[in-house]
């Protein structure tokens, strides 16, 4: 999270990057209209980096007025970037057991642009379909990864997320520094977090999660585990299902050092 502001920060690329962040795996591809939209980049920007990323295989499309699709170049620096992150093939049997033994949804978030994003999930086996997909944002103050995100971030890392919330009028820094205090006393006292009810941004999903720092990141990614309240109640989670969860990551981190 580095400071726009700095000499050394390049803008355009930064913009290409976003552009290749704005697409979402429900999508049937984007137009420079749509990424406009999601990004904040002007058109006439968009239509200069869309070109240039399509050139170096990093989005495609098929004929002159398609829509843009990430392209092969993108598939292999994402393939590349999965497998230099030893921790998700390590814990990848653990928590395909733990999502089939709790009928939950399994996954790992990371923080992006202040909000968490997940990028890998294990699902109950024989499960048809649970609410989240890969790609998907969460934001940082009402989800349980947000929250577990919070209890692990160093203090220079809090004070730049602080930076950029405030700045988009996302969040207060009182709100902010109570969410983190909260937020660490609950990690400390049960092993895991979690966003009551009222306060989630779904009133219909219950969650909890459990940070984890790999040596291989610079910053901490965020296990966690969910379902719908219909599913699974809050004392499963509590009492089973949050534990089980805080332990295999506590395995994870001992294999890990």
């Amino acid at each position: 999270m580095t400071d726009p502001s700095d000499r050394r920060f390049a803008t355009t690329l930064a913009r290409g990057l976003s552009i290749l962040r704005a697409f979402r795996p429900t999508d049937a591809g984007l137009g420079n209209q749509d990424i406009s939209e999601r990004t904040g980049i002007p058109r006439p920007t968009v239509s200069r980096l869309t070109f240039t990323l399509c050139a170096l295989g990093y989005l495609t499309h098929g004929r002159k007025h398609d829509k843009y699709r990430l392209g092969p170049a993108a598939l292999a620096l994402g393939n590349i970037a999965a497998a230099s992150f030893s921790f998700v093939e390590t814990a990848g049997p653990d928590l395909q057991e733990l999502a089939n033994d709790t009928g939950t949804l399994i996954g790992i978030a990371i923080h992006d642009s202040g909000r968490m994003l997940l990028t890998k999930s294990w699902r109950p086996v024989g499960s048809a379909s649970i609410w989240l997909e890969v790609g998907y944002r969460l934001p940082m103050l009402t989800s349980s990864t947000g929250k577990a995100y919070l209890a692990a971030v160093t203090d220079a890392e809090f004070g730049q997320l602080v930076t950029m919330l405030t700045a988009r009028q996302e969040a207060t820094y009182e709100a902010l520094c109570e969410a983190r205090a909260k937020a660490v006393t609950e990690l400390q006292e049960t092993g895991f977090v979690r966003v009551p009810r009222d306060r989630h941004y779904s009133r219909n999903i219950n969650s909890i999660a459990v940070p984890y720092r790999p040596h291989e990141f610079g910053s901490p990614v965020v296990f966690f585990s969910g379902s719908t309240y219909d599913d699974v109640t809050t004392d499963e989670f509590r009492n089973t299902i949050g534990p089980a969860l805080a332990q295999a990551v506590a395995g994870l981190r001992d294999r890990d050092h």
